[in-house]
């Protein structure tokens, strides 16, 4: 169980906040317990997801690379929260293969080709373990795949973003509200009963 309240979307008639439910729902199928959790504190999450808002869309990562970070770090991390909430993202709101998704989730960077896309990723899991630990060579290789100061530093804030989330959900224990199968592939998760299940209606697309 969460440690704070989990608060109702209809419990606020916040035009802004609304507008953040509204942007969530149409990436995620529905408004999560993150954000739930996060209005205990109103008047930062409208500042910290209009800040989240700016790093997916105004800088140089497209929206699903910036998921596969956040899935990569979240799991680095040990959130299954945040990796479940990344994987919905990258499936239901971007439309990305289900199988290619769980096999990220289940296996990590090792799915990804030699790239542009890897070489972010190499790059956000060695700054998320410690920032000391970047180089040179590093900050060069990122250049060499096309992106500029920008982008670099668009990068290192949405790793510190996604530690940001990833921190809150474990500490308070959000109440785990994605499908099982995310966290089955990421983490091993079994269903032996001790835990509820998860929302396993969730971020489902009907079939036409």
């Amino acid at each position: 169980m969460a440690r704070v309240k989990i608060w109702s979307p209809d419990q606020t008639d916040d035009p802004i906040i609304q507008e953040i439910f509204a942007w969530v729902t149409e990436m995620e199928g529905d408004v999560p317990n993150h954000f739930n959790v996060e209005m205990n504190f109103p008047e930062y999450l409208k500042a910290k997801l209009g800040s989240t808002k700016v790093l997916w869309q105004m800088g140089e990562l497209s929206l699903p690379e910036i998921q596969h970070v956040g899935i990569l770090v979240s799991k680095a991390n040990k959130c299954p929260y945040c990796t479940a909430a990344f994987c919905t993202i990258l499936n239901y709101g971007l439309d990305t293969e289900d199988d290619y998704v769980r096999d990220l989730a289940a296996q990590g960077i090792d799915v990804v080709d030699p790239g542009r896309l890897r070489t972010i990723l190499e790059f956000a899991l060695k700054s998320n373990h410690s920032g000391a630990d970047v180089t040179e060579a590093d900050i060069d290789g990122l250049r060499a795949v096309g992106l500029t100061d920008k982008g670099i530093v668009q990068l290192v804030h949405l790793v510190s973003d996604f530690g940001s989330y990833n921190r809150l959900n474990l500490a308070l224990q959000t109440d785990y509200d994605y499908q099982d199968k995310w966290r089955e592939a990421a983490f091993n998760w079994k269903n032996d009963g001790s835990a509820p299940a998860g929302d396993n209606t969730r971020g489902v697309r009907v079939q036409a």
